[in-house]
């Protein structure tokens, strides 16, 4: 694709290298920016600069947030005794749009994947087995995908929590095995949770 800017060609090229977004969608999305006011532009890109600059993971739990600790955490109507263990935050919001959870949350920022060079260390689980160790957590959530990677680090958290005296459920197979679980529709994942079950190995 031959294009005679080479401005426009840097902003497409830019665009496009963000997951999903090809050459020509990147394209038109640049075409469109172009006709769009320069106070419009400014905005934008104003949006996009502070997004960068101000959000943050919580210091709590790995949500992202505006503050220290996310607006979860710091609800006093959460059950801080409850926590779900997910990959990563488009998971937090896929079971918050279902409205029928009530504690907090522990992301992970991703799963084990030998394949992809992630182990254990890779991710954020000395702070879970440590909140775990407090002794105020009555119970941990599994609620990651039910693919193999997510079967795999499911074994190993379960390995490092099961003695550390709280209760470890895992969500009922109403999310289907091989599923990524932000794209379980709410009704599903909403009933996995309530029917959640204790997690046992194989």
């Amino acid at each position: 694709m031959k294009i005679p800017s080479r401005y426009i060609e840097k902003a497409v090229e830019q665009l496009s290298s963000l997951p999903g977004i090809g050459k020509r969608t990147a394209l038109r999305l640049v075409l469109q920016l172009l006709n769009r006011t320069d106070q419009e532009v400014k905005t934008f890109a104003s949006a996009i600069l502070e997004m960068k600059e101000h959000v943050k993971k919580c210091n709590s739990c790995g949500n992202i947030s505006d503050q220290e600790i996310c607006s979860v955490c710091s609800d006093p109507r959460r059950d801080q005794s409850i926590i779900c263990v997910v990959e990563d935050i488009r998971d937090v919001l896929a079971i918050e749009s279902t409205e029928s959870y009530k504690g907090i949350y522990h992301v992970l920022g991703g799963i084990i994947s030998p394949m992809d060079g992630v182990g254990p260390s890779d991710l954020n689980i000395t702070s879970l087995i440590e909140k775990a160790e407090t002794g105020t957590v009555m119970e941990i959530i599994f609620a990651l995908s039910p693919t193999m990677e997510g079967d795999t680090t499911n074994f190993y958290l379960f390995k490092k929590l099961s003695d550390k005296g709280v209760l470890i459920t895992s969500l009922s197979r109403g999310v289907a095995v091989g599923t990524e679980l932000q794209y379980a529709d709410e009704v599903t994942l909403s009933r996995s949770l309530l029917q959640r079950q204790p997690f046992k190995l194989n």
